[in-house]
């Protein structure tokens, strides 16, 4: 009989999973899955987004840019804004601390479907720049920004945290959903806090409760079924830190919620799909060898004698090299 009850359970729970991936668009973009991959600095470039949408992300972002930096035009803003027709749908996560940048940005961005305003970034090179979560201040000036995007006809998101040194959460949603936006991505930390302490999901279902617009929920989504409790606060889920060297994880959080049964990454996938991440780095021309070995650092765990491959792997010094290395693990 409890053999029953699960199956009844599952069956029940993945047809309710299934009727949000059909109904769930944010502005002009259906979402194929409630999995999200999140903008991460020295993270998601075209070939890493690319890689978690073969394994189950419906959307992925640039990592954050400033938009100083994007209307300076700079080589390495320019690698970092690259995608191709293979990298849909895709978001562009922009910020800075003037709606006048917002308004000269506008040409630079029209190949993206979505701008995602970053108000959560707590690094202090952002935040002194009156960036990133410093924004949480001043959520009139984030609404600025979204009426600015939403008059030249983008799909608008806003990324927010609970606040920044007081949880404000609710008062500072609302301002974004009635300036227009999209949809709202909840990480359910205060901009102080970090990692150690656990993301607040309450406060991801009380904006729920209170807003009209699609919820997106971040914070500590590493597994199927933390990924399961999350789409009970919200409508999708964003996944950062448990996707760096685990593009996998989309792939096996979505088994879950159609069988409830978790699904672990082999050392095999892993390692293949670090070997087909170099590919995709040489094939779109966005090779950092630094960045890449702190990347493949991620990759290069979890496994017996790992650590002993990881320091090897650091030695290496072309992309080559790198490809060779890997395949011989395999």
């Amino acid at each position: 009989m409890e053999n029953i009850i699960k199956k009844l359970f599952v069956k029940s729970y993945k047809h309710l999973i299934s009727l949000k991936w059909m109904t769930l668009h944010i502005g002009k973009i259906k979402l194929s899955s409630p999995l999200l991959l999140a903008p991460m600095v020295d993270v998601t470039d075209i070939a890493y987004r690319i890689l978690c949408r073969k394994y189950g992300a419906s959307l992925a972002y640039t990592e954050m840019l400033n938009i100083g930096a994007i209307l300076h035009e700079n080589e390495k803003t320019k690698r970092m804004l690259i995608t191709s027709s293979e990298d849909r749908p895709l978001g562009i996560q922009i910020t800075a601390p003037k709606v006048d940048d917002f308004k000269k940005v506008i040409p630079y961005i029209k190949e993206y479907d979505l701008v995602d305003i970053n108000c959560g970034c707590p690094s202090i090179r952002i935040t002194d720049n009156a960036s990133g979560s410093y924004l949480l201040k001043t959520p009139l000036k984030i609404a600025s920004y979204i009426k600015v995007l939403k008059s030249s006809g983008y799909s608008v998101t806003a990324k927010i945290r609970l606040g920044y040194k007081k949880n404000n959460v609710l008062k500072i949603a609302k301002i974004i959903e009635k300036a227009g936006a999209d949809a709202i991505t909840i990480h359910a930390r205060l901009s102080h806090e970090s990692y150690k302490t656990p993301a607040d999901w309450l406060w991801i279902k009380e904006v729920k409760k209170a807003l009209k617009i699609p919820v997106i929920g971040n914070g500590d989504v590493n597994s199927g079924e933390s990924a399961k409790k999350m789409l009970e606060c919200a409508d999708a889920v964003m996944i950062a830190r448990a996707a760096i060297g685990n593009p996998l994880i989309f792939r096996n959080i979505l088994h879950y919620l159609k069988t409830g049964q978790e699904l672990q990454t082999t050392k095999h996938e892993r390692l293949n799909s670090f070997l087909e991440y170099l590919q995709l780095a040489e094939k779109h021309k966005v090779i950092e060898l630094p960045r890449i070995k702190s990347l493949g650092g991620y990759f290069l765990s979890d496994f017996p004698n790992s650590s002993k491959a990881r320091a090897s792997f650091m030695q290496l010094k072309t992309l080559d090299e790198m490809k060779k290395f890997i395949k011989k693990l395999i």
